[in-house]
């Protein structure tokens, strides 16, 4: 049996028109208590952020471009170590000449390194993507498992993608703890680990169940088109008053305003073929140029 494509989160419910995207409102920075936070005032600060995220990102969603989950499995394998944009990139031709585990199972290596060489360290990717198609086709009757204890035991994937895979392919709620996410959680003081699995217990514990997937999404946005890992575009960003590190980037309002990313700088994102509602403009396709400002 096949498994069906899943339904994009970002997608507007049927009959249902797409919700007008907010400009992003910068607020102004409050000056920091202090006496320190307590727990409850912290779990507070949090959820507001999250709330306020989802104003500003009504459209989150994955950035990889995906019609199944295993195509969702292999893109998400095959980001590590460079950006979205040029997995989505380089899938059409891979996943048009290998659609099921079957195929790219079956596949001749150097065939294959060829095709995903853009994505960088193609070798060992390459090892990783016919190893866990060889594992779905032998041990999961070709299709991906929708449960974590499984996914994890396949070549090339941790929590980190299982988490991905499972909340965008299968609705199973979870944190997707990537650079983005280890940064902001930090940087908000929702922990002080910079341990990848001690870091997502900890947020579990700040935030419901339910939200746990899209508050991935938002944050993720949220680092990769304002707080940036060498220069926050702070005099930009509309959660100031609730961010313990504003100051640690530029503050100017002009001047933050030229580091906005992707959609929110006025340019195209990571997707070429984005969900509807998103507001920005699709990535090109390989070789028809690359969207400014690619951090992974």
């Amino acid at each position: 049996m096949k498994t069906p494509a899943p339904t994009d989160p970002a997608a507007p419910a049927p009959g249902k028109p797409s919700r007008p995207t907010k400009p992003a409102r910068v607020a102004k920075p409050v000056a920091k208590p202090t006496a320190p936070e307590s727990r409850l005032a912290m779990v507070r600060r949090a959820r507001r952020i999250n709330r306020e995220l989802a104003e500003v990102y009504p459209y989150a969603h994955p950035e990889l471009d995906f019609r199944n989950p295993f195509e969702l499995l292999v893109a998400t394998v095959l980001s590590a170590q460079t950006n979205d944009l040029r997995v989505n990139q380089t899938t059409p031709a891979l996943f048009a000449k290998y659609p099921t585990p079957e195929d790219l199972a079956a596949a001749v290596p150097e065939e294959v390194e060829e095709l995903i060489r853009p994505t960088g360290f193609f070798r060992a990717k390459t090892k990783s993507i016919m190893g866990l198609a060889a594992a779905l086709r032998d041990d999961f009757g070709g299709q991906v498992p929708g449960r974590l204890e499984d996914l994890v035991k396949l070549p090339g994937v941790g929590r980190k993608t299982a988490f991905v895979v499972l909340g965008n392919a299968f609705g199973v709620p979870g944190i997707t703890v990537d650079t983005h996410f280890m940064r902001l959680a930090r940087r908000w003081r929702w922990t002080e680990s910079d341990d990848p699995v001690k870091i997502e217990a900890e947020v579990a514990t700040i935030f419901p169940k339910s939200e746990w997937t899209m508050l991935s999404h938002r944050v993720i946005f949220h680092g990769r088109r304002i707080c940036h890992a060498r220069k926050p575009a702070c005099g930009a960003c509309p959660i100031t008053h609730l961010c313990p590190a504003y100051g640690e980037g530029e503050t100017d309002p002009e001047k933050a305003r030229k580091l906005l990313k992707y959609e929110m700088g006025g340019f195209p994102g990571q997707r070429l073929n984005p969900p509807p509602g998103y507001p920005g403009r699709p990535a090109p396709p390989l070789g028809g140029g690359a969207s400014p400002g690619g951090e992974a």
